[in-house]
């Protein structure tokens, strides 16, 4: 998930008040080509609605979810070192940025970073969010920005006198993507942050029953995350999904070395989106999320790819999960 840093950091920019209605279209068109393409799919960025992003929320507290927990230990243990590479005055801008607990503990350890750019697609959520962190860090210049981070962007030209400039993108979410739509993003991030650099989270290859367990809470907090895409539909685009209709489906392709999240459909059933009718036969899926896991090495080398050049490397002591700190390109040199 620009013109002026505001002051009262939860006012979103003029520009964006049509953010909602220009998202809602987007939705109820790649909604309409998921269900009109097999085998279905649609991007897990359409889960982070404000009540997708609570659930989120919730499902990083579980205690299945081991990769919030060990990332922000990492990143806990290794502030000062993280903070060195940053440097002075450092600016950070943040893809996905969420409910923004994992920047904080950058933030306490940097030296007098000059100003924070948190991306979301979720405008309410984020709004919250940068309220709370102003009133804890009420000297520190915010400027949030609610996109699309994987669509190409342009962020405010660097403040006067600051840093270099640093992404920061947490949470394994590269694990979101394809490996092709990896490379394009982090190609991308390469040119936004030339000059500077990025830190980024990957969880990585293990035992898959730790993998299932993640995704298949015994809470069941992440099936209803799951299910709130077509929840979502529902309040948004007026169609008439029967969630009890439909099951929560995540396993391990190890193959492939990633986690498919599907919604399975229980019965043949017919939904209605803009006025026309789609149908779904049982056992058919609407496929919603990869998570592509990692080897430290395999992420290297996707990085170079992009352009970076792989820095350290941080990780915990059974190596679930790894921070990576990744040069961007020189101001008017390649990689």
């Amino acid at each position: 998930m620009h013109r002026a840093t505001t002051a009262a950091a939860a006012a979103l920019p003029d520009d964006q008040a049509t953010a909602p209605a220009a998202h809602a279209c987007a939705f109820a068109r790649d909604l309409a080509a998921a269900l009109s393409e097999r085998p279905h799919s649609i991007s897990p960025k359409y889960f982070y609605d404000e009540r997708g992003s609570q659930l989120f929320d919730r499902i990083c507290e579980l205690p299945e979810y081991y990769p919030t927990r060990i990332e922000v230990a990492i990143l806990t243990a290794h502030a000062r070192e993280i903070a060195a590479c940053m440097g002075p005055r450092a600016e950070i801008v943040e893809f996905g940025a969420g409910s923004l607990r994992k920047v904080r503990l950058l933030l306490d350890a940097l030296d007098r970073p000059a100003r924070y750019l948190p991306i979301d697609i979720s405008g309410e959520h984020l709004a919250g969010a940068v309220a709370a962190l102003q009133r804890d860090h009420p000297g520190l210049q915010v400027q949030p920005v609610v996109a699309d981070y994987t669509q190409r962007m342009l962020l405010p030209a660097p403040l006067p006198g600051a840093g270099r400039r640093v992404g920061f993108f947490p949470g394994s979410t590269i694990g979101n993507f394809t490996p092709d739509e990896a490379v394009q993003f982090l190609a991308v991030a390469a040119q936004v942050l030339r000059g500077g650099a990025l830190l980024l989270g990957a969880d990585l290859v293990k035992d898959p029953a730790i993998l299932h367990a993640a995704y298949n809470d015994a809470q069941g907090v992440t099936a209803e995350f799951n299910l709130n895409l077509l929840a979502r539909a529902n309040r948004e685009l007026g169609t008439a999904f029967a969630l009890d209709q439909f099951f929560h489906s995540a396993f391990y392709n190890a193959p492939r070395q990633r986690i498919e999240m599907h919604l399975v459909s229980r019965c043949r059933q017919q939904v209605v989106l803009g006025g026309r009718s789609y149908q779904l036969e049982e056992g058919e899926s609407l496929h919603t999320e990869y998570s592509h896991k990692f080897t430290v090495a395999g992420l290297r080398e996707l990085a170079r790819r992009a352009g970076f050049r792989p820095g350290p490397v941080w990780t915990d002591e059974q190596r679930l999960f790894s921070v990576h700190w990744l040069q961007a390109p020189q101001e008017g040199n390649d990689a």
